[in-house]
């Protein structure tokens, strides 16, 4: 083979490996929702590490925190109209989170038969919520970003870990601002959705 020919050759097949390196297949043109390169997993880690301030039968400590369009939150808005679920998760990209909230879409219409609206807390900034919600799939409730003051909210419900991520935990609160059940997981494992809509089917009508 002539030199110019090999050295096109060779310069061709660099090309195509930067760009398969620099350009991956994204995620819709392989089929794939949540490919494994995207997730991180940090191994197994403490089940609980935080201080537990609230009991059931305390009031909600009320807050406001923004979404992914950047509007503002506010537990209270939800006083006298709708029970709330709130769903602490440790951390954006991580393989059981990216699992448990895409889980809830299926329950939908059970959380709005018990007339419970779920909000979605991390300790994540918005961008970085607003790019693992668009990788994991759309979810049907408000994300919120606990980012700064860091973690104010989670640690005002004692689920701030020492590592400055939150517990995996979730607060079933009434529509006068009770908490009613309080499940503060394993880090490691998914909450069952069963337990939690059983919980929800307890509250006053």
């Amino acid at each position: 083979m002539p030199l110019f020919k090999r050295r096109f050759l060779t310069s061709a097949i660099c090309l195509a490996l930067l760009c398969a390196v620099l350009f991956p297949v994204s995620a819709a043109a392989a089929g794939s929702e949540a490919p494994d390169y995207y997730i991180y997993d940090p191994g197994k880690l403490k089940p609980q590490a935080s201080a537990q301030k609230l009991k059931v039968g305390a009031a909600a400590p009320d807050f406001t925190l923004r979404d992914l369009a950047g509007e503002k939150v506010s537990l209270s808005s939800f006083r006298g109209k709708r029970n709330v679920v709130i769903s602490f998760v440790p951390a954006a990209w991580t393989p059981v989170c990216s699992q448990q909230w895409p889980g809830y879409n299926i329950a939908k219409n059970l959380f709005v038969k018990n007339d419970t609206a779920l909000l979605g807390v991390t300790v994540d900034n918005i961008p970085t919520l607003y790019a693992w919600t668009e990788q994991m799939g759309q979810v049907w409730f408000p994300v919120l970003s606990d980012f700064w003051p860091h973690g104010a909210v989670a640690r005002s419900y004692g689920v701030l870990r020492e590592d400055g991520m939150s517990e995996r935990a979730l607060f079933v609160i009434d529509k006068t601002g009770v908490i009613r059940y309080i499940d503060v997981h394993d880090v490691n494992v998914m909450p069952r959705l069963e337990d939690l809509i059983r919980e929800l089917k307890k509250l006053p009508k």
